[in-house]
């Protein structure tokens, strides 16, 4: 046996492994990550340590089962800033992300097998029920969830709670990369909760003074608008035919001039010159089709720019519940960066810098159980 074929079957044996000890010995997905590194097992490109993303993918490769698929993705516009893209302020030169396309489109070719298939359904299942009866799909939803990030660490914060004495329940928002049982003891940061009603109340009353400017809010509409113009496959697409019909016409006009100087004869002008212009028909049509296209986008954006947003929220503000007030939060922010005693709030409108903060030292005030304002500072950064 070559050094291939055994590392494939030590390969093989840590996915049957992983299969058995969720299917059959019901561990979370945690729980293996957490043993296959206290193990030192080694992952296939031996340059890392195993992540709970690694595990929950392998579960759901259906290639260990002998069904290696392909076109299981779609590339679709950038939906969320993960990690790496913040750590690059943001910008990247590809906004696209993949997205996983239905299960019918996927295109299937048989390979040997590493698990059985009653093991990957029992999986699969698991899987399905686990997602359904989540913890996070049962808790009461909060105003930032999903929206913050550390400014020490640049990982998320996600809500979480502890009970007093007189069986209180408090709930604040703890950095990812403080939790040192997710980085095999060695926590991230240093960060400190954040007590999620006053961070909640204090984030909310600064989105109340922006919507009370409504000249900022219809300058971002035309600006998104016009974004949207530029952005859109059918203004590209009509582009990309104009130059083909600029250089029909020009192949053309090159013909004639042959013809003129004696290069070609007539019949080869006859034979030539009709199909050039049948050819520039086929673009004038596509360009009449896509001038069509072009004002019912520009139909559907006026209808955008006319929708009284602002009155609306004037009308129900005081009656928003908290699943209208997080529509709201991401219409106007991009994301909340949570330090010690600043909030630092991203959005695309900008705003004069309100720099008054009579506290210029470090305040936990946001972490005390006491009914205390935040007395940090916010900060108000423009994105592009």
């Amino acid at each position: 046996m070559d050094k291939h074929a055994a590392a494939d079957e030590d390969e093989a044996l840590i996915v049957r492994e992983v299969y058995q000890k969720y299917a059959e010995s019901f561990l979370s997905i945690g729980a293996i990550t957490r043993d296959l590194n206290a193990r030192k097992v080694p992952t296939r490109k031996r340059i890392s340590k195993w992540e709970r993303s690694t595990v929950w993918a392998m579960l759901r490769n259906p290639a260990y089962c002998g069904k290696a698929c392909y076109g299981k993705t779609e590339i679709t516009e950038r939906q969320r800033i993960t990690k790496p893209l913040r750590a690059k302020n943001g910008y990247s030169p590809r906004n696209s992300s993949n997205r996983e396309k239905p299960r019918e489109e996927w295109i299937e070719i048989s390979v040997p097998a590493i698990v059985s298939q009653s093991i990957f359904d029992i999986v699969q299942e698991r899987l399905k029920s686990n997602k359904i009866h989540s913890q996070r799909n049962t808790k009461v939803e909060t105003l930032l969830q999903g929206m913050m990030v550390c400014s020490e660490c640049g990982y998320s914060l996600y809500r979480t709670y502890t009970e007093t004495s007189a069986k209180n329940r408090i709930y604040y928002y703890r950095c990812f990369g403080s939790d040192a049982y997710r980085f095999e003891g060695n926590r991230k940061c240093n960060c400190k909760p954040v007590r999620q009603d006053y961070l909640d109340h204090a984030v909310w009353q600064e989105i109340l003074k922006l919507l009370q400017d409504p000249d900022l809010i219809q300058r971002e509409i035309e600006k998104r608008i016009e974004a949207t113009k530029n952005g859109s496959p059918v203004m590209h697409q009509k582009i990309v035919i104009e130059k083909q019909k600029t250089k029909l016409m020009l192949s053309m006009d090159k013909l004639l001039d042959a013809y003129q100087e004696g290069l070609i004869s007539i019949s080869q002008l006859r034979k030539r010159i009709p199909e050039l212009q049948k050819r520039v028909n086929v673009t004038k049509k596509e360009l009449e089709n896509l001038k069509t296209h072009e004002l019912a986008l520009d139909q559907r954006l006026q209808l955008l720019d006319k929708e009284s947003f602002i009155s609306q929220i004037d009308q129900k503000i005081d009656h928003l519940d908290i699943k209208e007030k997080k529509k709201i939060l991401r219409l106007l922010v991009k994301e909340i960066v949570v330090g010690d005693d600043i909030i630092e709030i991203k959005h695309s409108i900008p705003l004069k810098e309100e720099a008054e903060n009579e506290n210029n030292g470090k305040s936990y005030q946001l972490c005390t159980w006491r009914d205390q304002p935040f007395t940090g500072q916010f900060i108000y950064a423009l994105l592009f």
